[in-house]
């Protein structure tokens, strides 16, 4: 598994988008109303972070992909997958 260049502190996520990935605007409303923390990382404008997504996601450049405080990293996943593994 691929190290990510940032790992969270415990309770939040990085995720990784773009600016225009309707996905990721939608997870960014979602954490915002749970009050779940997160850093963005816009692959665009940051392109040394777009290999960690690509080795992450089979060579494609998927988004948002999310990062754990447990630097586990999970594709475009639901505010429950989020929650959950926020609490495991």
């Amino acid at each position: 598994m691929a190290t990510a260049p940032t790992t969270p502190a415990a309770g939040s996520i990085v995720m990784y988008s773009t600016s225009w990935c309707g996905y990721c605007r939608r997870l960014k409303t979602q954490l915002e109303s749970e009050g779940i923390g997160y850093t963005e990382v816009n692959i665009e404008e940051h392109p040394e972070t777009a290999a960690f997504v690509e080795q992450v996601n089979d060579g494609n450049q998927t988004v948002p992909t999310v990062v754990f405080p447990d630097g586990s990293a999970a594709t475009n996943p639901s505010l429950a997958e989020v929650k959950q593994r926020l609490t495991a």
